[in-house]
């Protein structure tokens, strides 16, 4: 790593990127195996969990194992789920699927709706209780490389630094944080899981990764139709047969349900927009008599890994390993990931606690990758590893039939019939020609149950200094109107559900412009540009939305 600026240097046992369920069970259990071990949480937000967003609902399955009185110990979770059902959306009405339909391993006993935001806080306080330092407001901008290429450390990012690159008054360097072994857990799409993965070929001879993007609100409804507890997911409308994804309704404490969508970033059209489909969502008659007298408190949007099985990269590089969602463990048709998440930072944790008593540092763990699968996770993800690739290849109507009756199969049988098929290409590369497609046409938001994306950017509670550098670059400046625009209509103003990306004409010429203080940290962008031009690295430590209750 070439670097001009002289840093402070800062050693310690064990550097963890990411103060999510899969960092933070890292740092538990790195504790709980050798209390006498320095371990290092860096978090770009400016609070624990501010950046953290999911549905959500909980397989308590991770958390029994890491605290099992988690529940006597005031983990902050809301209602047990009392009611699980799927729905099927047509444009006007709703139908229910038998719960006897359901196979089995769509089920989940003993699940929780929850913030994940508010655990993370409360696992955070665990974490320091037993001696791990977190440094929230601090981004991880760069990996210290050896003399092998094996990873030393990290290096955090530049605070006070001016848009034209320029260092005002105000400049403090990062530091490098130099550590015996260094876990990934970023999130889907890290900058540096990204960047490790491409460095040490950690996807060779897997599925492309694939994504969705989670799009949420929190509501605060009329008492009289609130049922906590309540856990609905939607299919259909209104994505047509040719995109998958869905709709969620969780009915959390306090009158409050989680309202979301996700769509499956492998989509076709260009002229989709998985915010615009999200507003009409909500104008559906099953979701809008929910929303009559509501109030909408908050607002955000994150990418969720949603390849399965076959897109698992090796985890374990010289040096340190993938944990979480850097590596994508999400069950797509349960849509859960937490308890995954958790599993493998645990058993990242052992591995590297071993390894460390052993007088070992910077190598590479070869126990490692098997150690994590065999948490559960290869018995969670493999029976379901024909999903995505049915959902994503034959449409809703004939992949999700086929995809259910596997299930079955799996369920009864313990085997997969069509468990061989996989993705074949990164989302990116499935979009069309814009001549190829009908557009598509959303109606404006009537600010009551559907909104703008201003409106919307407002209720993430976003702070970024506008005078840093822009943190969304182009590889090359001229591909947007030179290429996507006469190709594909310039989808990144669409994609995008922040507002943060416009074409607008100057001088009677198209202009690609970045609103850069808009983002909420989705990565979309980064993952559905059809040239890849666009590469999210992080914004200066604190900046970005700061989500109370996601």
């Amino acid at each position: 790593m070439a670097d001009a600026i002289e840093r402070e240097m800062m050693e310690t046992g064990v550097v963890i990127v990411g103060a999510g369920p899969a960092g933070l069970s890292a740092a538990i259990a790195l504790k709980q195996k050798s209390p006498d071990l320095e371990i290092v949480v860096v978090e770009k937000s400016a609070d624990i969990g501010g950046h953290i967003l999911s549905g959500a609902v909980m397989d308590p399955a991770g958390l029994d194992t890491l605290i099992p009185d988690w529940r006597e110990k005031g983990a902050p979770v809301g209602p047990d789920v009392t009611e699980d059902s799927f729905v099927y959306l047509t444009e006007k009405s709703a139908i229910a699927f038998p719960d006897l339909l359901i196979p089995p391993i769509m089920k989940t006993k003993g699940a929780v709706i929850i913030s994940l935001g508010d655990l993370c806080r409360w696992l955070a306080e665990q974490a320091e209780a037993l001696g791990v330092d977190i440094f929230p407001g601090t981004a991880a901008a760069d990996f210290i490389t050896g003399e092998n290429g094996e990873i030393l450390g990290i290096v955090t990012g530049d605070m006070g630094v001016a848009r034209d690159g320029s260092q005002k008054p105000t400049f403090t360097p990062g530091i490098e944080l130099r550590a015996k072994y260094t876990l990934i857990a970023e999130g889907a799409r890290g900058s540096l899981a990204k960047r490790l993965i491409a460095k040490f070929g950690l996807a060779e001879g897997r599925a492309a990764q694939k994504y969705g993007l989670g799009i949420k609100e929190i509501w605060e409804i009329d008492p009289a139709k609130h049922k906590p507890g309540k856990v609905t997911h939607f299919m259909g409308y209104p994505m047509g047969n040719s995109t998958s994804g869905g709709g969620f309704c969780y009915h959390a404490q306090d009158n409050k349900i989680y309202l979301g969508l996700v769509a499956h970033l492998d989509y076709e059209n260009p002229t989709f927009s998985p915010f615009g489909e999200f507003q009409r969502f909500k104008q559906h008659p099953e979701i809008a008599k929910l929303l009559e007298g509501a109030t909408c408190l908050s607002y955000g949007a994150r990418a969720l890994t949603s390849g399965g099985w076959q897109s698992i990269p090796k985890m374990a590089f010289p040096g340190g390993a993938l944990i979480g969602c850097s590596a994508g463990f999400m069950n797509v048709p349960r849509l859960k990931a937490i308890h995954n998440a958790i599993r493998s930072g645990m058993a990242a944790a052992a591995e590297v606690a071993s390894a460390i008593t052993a007088g070992r540092a910077n190598d590479e763990i070869a126990t490692l990758d098997e150690a994590i699968l065999s948490t559960g996770i290869r018995d969670d993800l493999y029976p379901v590893r024909a999903v995505k690739p049915l959902w994503s290849k034959l449409g809703t109507f004939v992949g999700v039939g086929l995809a259910g009756a596997d299930m079955w199969v799996s369920s009864l049988a313990k085997l997969s019939p069509l468990g061989g098929l996989v993705s074949d290409k990164p989302d990116f590369a499935r979009l069309k020609p814009i001549a190829e497609v009908t557009p598509i046409a959303y109606p404006k938001p009537d600010g009551k149950t559907s909104f703008s994306r201003t409106e919307s950017v407002y209720r993430a509670n976003i702070a970024h200094e506008e005078d840093q550098p822009v943190h969304l670059r182009l590889t090359d400046p001229e591909v947007p109107i030179r290429d996507n625009l006469p190709k594909y209509g310039e989808p990144a103003p669409l994609y995008c559900p922040a507002g943060v990306y416009e074409v607008v004409e100057e001088a009677g010429d198209p202009v690609f412009r970045i609103n850069a203080q808009n983002c909420v940290h989705c990565k979309t962008c980064d993952i559905k540009d059809p040239a890849q031009n666009i590469n999210w690295v992080p914004p200066e430590g604190g900046s970005g939305p700061n989500y109370s209750g996601m």
